[in-house]
């Protein structure tokens, strides 16, 4: 038996293996994180296996997208097969004195790269069968548009280094065939080359299907072996840089599709990228590295310090140049916006647009009806999108004009953004528009995170910096801009407005009031933008002559940044910083003193039902004198009752990890049970009747529910569509269908 082991054990590829695994390790991070990935361990939550499997191009999944995947796969291998080649050289000495050793190299060094292609093909055909619900001629096409791509980058990335063995052949013949010449080589004082500590090898392959015996070179100069590897070294390296170029210019002309290449081919190429930077560090810097490396982050953390560099984003439409008039985020700041004069003032301005919105209805005393929509990426945006088609539907046509305020985060207000803008095109501009259309179902949930990964990789933190204009102000595009275009074509570009376009109509009650939130990251503060002065929602309504003084939880953008143009403000950017979740998309920083940054509004109200409340319950009087009664709409991507994805521990290891995380799964929860309190005290208090009509996203697998991020496969789509159907949505379907035509029961 051990006749057979043996042979196998200290061959060349075994070999290299097992001396990845001893030196060098880093580079083996790489292909953790992108078998993890494939894996759906590694940001899965972020449907970053999706981004591999379904990888798009120019808007659809076919050979061309596949074939980029390839081209970048085998950039990323031949990457790692360079940087490994050079910084291992003096661990195989014996291939400098083959023909085309680095080929030779590239043969041997298979076993990871194969069998990383092997789990590629496995996972990806399953997740296109189960997921993505494709034909087996599709499956077939995309197959062979990624090995087309995969073999042609491998056959050009030989054919240079065969030109480049040819011109060393050229360099190194006279020595070789000159005896004198090649005497020369060897001083005095020659070490003998001694075999490597780390490998022993006595096999190669000298071709796929050819094994030959390794050579002893130990005859010749280290001098002339290592000359040898150095000329290929610098064709290895010159390579990279042309990748590093490429990527430079994918991210310099990103505004145009063709650049606009699938979000894996970025990141593999990016990876392919890091590893030579990783091998560089360690071949010429050697010990020095770590410290190379803690001097380099002192460096950047200066120029961030002084605003050398800055690579925070920006709300764009925003006035950042005017730095002497920047609001004081203090709480005195704060307190000056809500003063008892300013509530009265910005108060009136509501009670006006609420009798605008009672003169619409016919009834004299309408229902109120409030739309709550909870975050989750493009499965909530396509949810609510579904679920507000109904509705509509149901309710003749009216559903905008019946509603009063729309509030929620992240994707589901991207739906609710998307058909309240629909519906105001409808009645003003083209009354052609219906609404009802699958049409923007499907263009609601189209791919946003190609777009996100793509322009974070080759623009980011590869291209320079290039700018735009929001009116008379300029900012740097970035993954925030990708993002805000991609949703703007989504949408056919109904979506790019500025708040300013949208302030005649909230103020006249032609399109429901919407509050955008999102959570200050300094003090879990709300800013909450709207295109009407709000300062009454700054802090609940009290008695401050019994219980001591509240401080504001909340800003009203437009009066804390009233000299710095917010109405100026792009719908788009107040979509994305009520869903900027963390590392996708880039926290939006703020012209304030301090300088404060905001994300999410999931963090602080994911339902988007905390804030109605304080706005019922800041306008009870004139609800209890002006309507029947207040219907809360709430569209979630998950069930009520907090009875969804128990926190479990499964493991010895989530005993230690449990009290850490134990937050961060329950966060949601805990808000609704919060907001359950609060809807119910409001319940008891407003004198007329409040309802709640709660519609869920529930799958029919909980397995195979859709991921919350801002990619869904096909049978996502469609099993967001079938929860429609669900016995609980259909039942709340036929309440609000009596609501809107019958109006409340009567007590």
């Amino acid at each position: 038996m051990m006749k057979y082991v043996r042979p196998v054990y200290y061959s060349f590829p075994v070999q290299l293996v097992l001396l990845h695994f001893k030196k060098f390790q880093v580079l083996l991070v790489f292909w953790f994180i992108l078998f993890s990935t494939l894996n759906g361990g590694f940001m899965r939550s972020f449907g970053a296996d999706a981004l591999f499997f379904s990888p798009e191009y120019l808007g659809n999944v076919n050979a061309i997208s596949a074939g980029i995947v390839g081209v970048a796969t085998g950039v990323f291998i031949m990457s790692w097969n360079i940087t490994t080649f050079i910084l291992f050289s003096r661990h195989f000495r014996f291939l400098a004195t083959t023909s085309k050793p680095f080929l030779k190299y590239c043969i041997n060094n298979f076993i990871i790269p194969v069998f990383f292609l092997i789990f590629y093909f496995v996972k990806a055909l399953r997740f296109d069968i189960t997921k993505e619900l494709l034909s087996g001629a599709e499956i077939f096409f995309l197959v062979c548009g990624f090995l087309i791509g995969l073999i042609l980058i491998i056959m050009v990335s030989l054919f240079y280094f065969f030109r480049a063995d040819k011109t060393i052949i050229r360099q190194m013949a006279p020595v070789i065939s000159d005896a004198k010449l090649f005497k020369s080589q060897f001083h005095q004082n020659e070490v003998k080359i001694n075999e490597s500590r780390l490998i022993k090898v006595q096999w190669y392959l000298n071709s796929p299907l050819l094994i030959k015996k390794v050579r002893d070179v130990s005859h010749y100069s280290r001098e002339f072996i290592e000359n040898i590897f150095n000329r290929h070294h610098f064709s290895a390296i010159l390579s990279i840089f042309f990748a590093f170029i490429f990527l430079i210019i994918v991210g310099f002309f990103m505004d145009s599709p063709f650049f606009q290449i699938p979000a894996a081919s970025s990141t593999l190429i990016f990876f392919a990228i890091l590893i030579s930077l990783s091998g560089a560090f360690s071949y010429f810097l050697q010990n020095w590295s770590i410290p190379f490396l803690f001097i380099l982050f002192f460096v950047l953390n200066l120029l961030y310090k002084y605003d050398v560099i800055d690579p925070s984003n920006k709300a764009y439409g925003l006035n950042y140049i005017n730095r002497n008039d920047r609001p004081l985020y203090t709480e005195e700041g704060l307190l000056r916006l809500c003063t008892t004069e300013n509530m009265g003032k910005d108060k009136l301005n509501m009670i006006t647009v609420l009798n605008n919105w009672k003169k619409k209805q016919r009834e004299d005393k309408p229902v109120f009806y409030i739309i709550n929509t909870s975050g989750g990426g493009n499965r909530s945006a396509t949810f609510t999108m579904n679920i507000l088609q109904r509705l509509d539907s149901l309710g003749s046509g009216q559903l905008m004009n019946k509603t009063f305020l729309i509030t929620g985060a992240s994707g589901g207000m991207f739906g609710a953004a998307y058909f309240r803008e629909l519906a105001r095109l409808k009645s003003k501009v083209d009354t052609s528009i219906d609404l009802y259309d699958r049409k923007y179902v499907d263009a609601i949930s189209r791919d946003l995170l190609n777009p996100l990964f793509s322009s974070f990789v080759a623009r980011d933190l590869a291209s320079p910096a290039q700018k735009f204009k929001v009116g008379n102000y300029e900012y740097i595009k970035d993954r925030g801009y990708a993002f805000e275009q991609k949703l703007a074509d989504n949408t056919g570009g109904v979506l790019d407005r500025q708040m300013k376009d949208l302030y005649e109509d909230e103020k006249n009650a032609n399109i429901p009031l919407m509050l955008f939130n999102s959570v200050i990251t300094r003090d879990s503060r709300s800013m909450i933008i709207s295109t009407q002065p709000i300062s009454f929602l700054m802090r609940p309504l009290h008695d401050s002559s019994r219980i001591p003084p509240i401080s504001p939880d909340a800003i009203d953008f437009g009066a804390f940044f009233s000299k710095q143009d917010p109405m100026n403000l792009r719908l788009l950017t107040a979509l994305r910083m009520n869903a900027t979740f963390p590392y996708v998309l880039p926290n939006v920083w703020l012209p304030t003193t301090p300088v404060i940054d905001v994300m999410d509004a999931g963090f602080r109200d994911n339902f988007g039902e905390q804030t109605a409340i304080r706005f019922i319950n800041v306008f009870r009087d004139w609800l209890r004198e002006n309507t029947s009664g207040v219907v809360f709409i709430q569209i979630r991507d998950r069930k009520t009752g907090g009875w969804q994805n128990p926190y479990e521990s499964n493991d010895i290891t989530e005993l230690v990890t449990k009290p850490l995380l134990l937050l961060q799964y329950n966060w949601y929860k805990m808000q609704e049970y919060n907001q359950d309190d609060l809807l119910g005290l409001l319940q008891n208090d407003l004198k007329v009747p409040v309802y709640k009509l709660a519609f869920q996203y529930v799958p029919k697998n909980e397995l195979e529910a859709a991921t919350l991020n801002f990619h869904l496969t096909r049978q996502e789509k469609s099993d967001i569509a079938d929860a429609l159907s669900s016995n609980a949505n259909q039942q709340n379907f036929k309440v609000i269908k009596n609501f809107m035509n019958k109006g409340l029961p009567k007590n």
